[in-house]
């Protein structure tokens, strides 16, 4: 009877326990799910999440931000969630009332990515925009104490200068990306649409290769304040190409004397020797000047038809087309000099 009584008062303090093990776990349940989940309200502020990074990383920064208490409630509910382990790199911005379970999902969607954005435009130099691209915020500047030789080396460019290799664009990046990154994607970019564009060129162009094509694109993009003269532009350089005449282009002369160059460009410029002194040198530079837009590659592959053999700056942005000698210096006379 006692041995009877015993076992009883065991297995009734067994299913006591059992239940206040079940009310604890479930307690303990309800209070780790509340704490992933409770909002809070987040300022303006910026969350990078390295390359490579892992979801236990980002927990933990969360945690040192003071965004959850800690994190061995959110690392357990990822465990059996395996979808939310493979969150994006990137720069995230968080702004209004956010659970860490949100921000998580954030993370793993790759949305509230904060974008940042660098502009290469039409005629721009490759110094000019490395200047702008090394000062941008949130980009990593890997390549700046490089050389231009290193800088074709380290994104693997089979040409031997920088020059008109990007194409002029607006640019988005995330906060982990680097100067190597954006400068890959603006050279494929380049490349991508220089051929397809020489897919499509007009017949008996003189250009052996596209890269020639973009030589001459890049001197249209200077020459050319009005994208609807950038075919007749072409067409006069190329009609000059087939005579043997010099191109005797002054952007050429301005980029090939650097630093020398203040602003004035004089007559011992033009007859100051340099390789892409096309006034002292026949056919084209070695290199692009710039960086040309879509249009001016289009219009060296696309010239307009045509006598013209020279042209004058008007001083409105136009140009003023001329078939000889005799007329051009006429147009120089009246549109430069005044007379």
């Amino acid at each position: 009877m006692i041995k009877k009584l015993l076992s009883n008062k065991l297995w009734l303090s067994s299913i006591l326990i059992s239940i206040a093990l079940i009310f604890v776990l479930e307690g303990t349940i309800f209070y780790g799910y509340s704490t992933i989940t409770r909002k809070q309200n987040l300022a303006v502020t910026s969350f990078i999440v390295p390359e490579g990074a892992s979801v236990r990383w980002a927990i933990d920064e969360m945690v040192k931000r003071h965004w959850i208490a800690q994190g061995f409630f959110l690392k357990a509910y990822v465990h059996f969630y395996p979808e939310l382990q493979l969150i994006k790199a990137g720069e995230y911005e968080f702004s209004g009332r956010y659970s860490p379970l949100d921000i998580l999902v954030q993370l793993r969607a790759g949305q509230s990515i904060k974008r940042h954005s660098v502009q290469l435009t039409e005629g721009m130099t490759v110094a000019e925009f490395k200047k702008i691209l090394w000062v941008q915020d949130q980009l990593i500047p890997s390549l700046k104490e490089n050389t231009d030789a290193q800088i074709l080396e380290k994104l693997a460019i089979p040409e031997t200068h920088l020059e008109g290799l990007f194409f002029p664009d607006t640019y988005f990046y995330s906060g982990n990306t680097t100067d190597a990154d954006l400068l890959k994607r603006a050279y494929y970019r380049m490349q991508q649409m220089l051929a397809e564009a020489w897919s499509q060129r007009a017949p008996n162009l003189p250009y052996a290769t596209p890269y020639q094509a973009l030589i001459l694109a890049s001197i249209v993009e200077k020459e050319a304040k009005l994208p609807k003269e950038q075919p007749i532009i072409a067409g006069v350089f190329l009609r000059r190409l087939a005579k043997g005449m010099r191109l005797q282009t002054d952007p050429t002369v301005i980029y090939g004397l650097g630093s020398e160059f203040h602003g004035n460009l004089t007559r011992a410029h033009l007859l100051s020797d340099t390789p892409y002194n096309t006034y002292t040198r026949a056919g084209l530079p070695p290199t692009p000047i710039a960086a040309p837009g879509r249009s001016a590659i289009h219009a060296v592959l696309h010239p307009a038809l045509g006598t013209a053999l020279y042209f004058v700056a008007k001083g409105d942005g136009s140009h003023y087309f001329s078939t000889t000698l005799s007329e051009h210096e006429q147009a120089v006379r009246k549109y430069q000099l005044g007379q």
